[in-house]
């Protein structure tokens, strides 16, 4: 039997969300100068990689990241997208210093704190009907899935934790999710997998 929805909890984490993102915005506001820079330096204009990905009931948004890829040049061989992941854009990932201004989504009401990660558009015709529960919550900067393994994970694993996660949902499961990811990003765990520059394209469940 599916759930009813955690209304109140709903609520009250919007408002979390709401403070929590202004508070972060104005902390790493200094770190986003540098990166912004670094960036910009590094990988040239724009500095920002924008992305459609659905949200909460499917609903499209565009999510807002610090650029790591150079642009594909298949004159130079440069197509997918580990090879135009750069040695500089590997470490922002690393540290997940590119998610910072999804900080941005938060605030306008796109993303949530914790959730789970929005994935592309091209995927929601190949969920399963299970799997797509996953939208009936805003999507996050991180979820259950990246604090249990993050790319380390195959598809089945990883979107089976986000629909628990959406079953599960309460705010002491979020601070946990919030504790656990900051020790992965610490130990720099679960960055991808061999020969991807994240993991494989998800193809359907089971096919992993």
């Amino acid at each position: 039997m599916r759930p009813r929805p955690a209304k109140l909890y709903d609520a009250v984490k919007r408002v979390l969300d709401v403070v929590g993102a202004s508070v972060l915005l104005i902390v790493t506001s200094p770190v986003q100068a540098v990166v912004a820079g670094a960036v910009a330096y590094k990988l040239g204009r724009p500095v920002l990689f924008r992305q459609e990905r659905p949200g909460r009931d499917e609903k499209i948004f565009t999510i807002l990241k610090y650029r790591t890829m150079l642009p594909e040049d298949p004159a130079c061989g440069v197509t997918t997208d580990e090879q135009r992941l750069t040695s500089f854009g590997r470490k922002l990932r690393e540290l997940s210093l590119d998610e910072l201004p999804e900080l941005w989504n938060v605030l306008r009401g796109d993303m949530s704190l914790v959730g789970p990660r929005p994935l592309l558009v091209k995927y929601l015709a190949r969920y399963s009907a299970d799997q797509a529960r996953r939208h009936d919550v805003r999507p996050g900067i991180t979820g259950l899935a990246q604090a249990g393994g993050r790319n380390d994970l195959n598809w089945d694993e990883k979107l089976r934790l986000d629909v628990e996660y959406v079953d599960r949902r309460s705010l002491v499961l979020d601070l946990q999710i919030v504790a656990r990811t900051a020790v992965a990003v610490l130990r720099r765990e679960g960055i991808t997998q061999v020969g991807h520059a994240t993991m494989p394209e998800f193809e359907g469940p089971h096919a992993n």
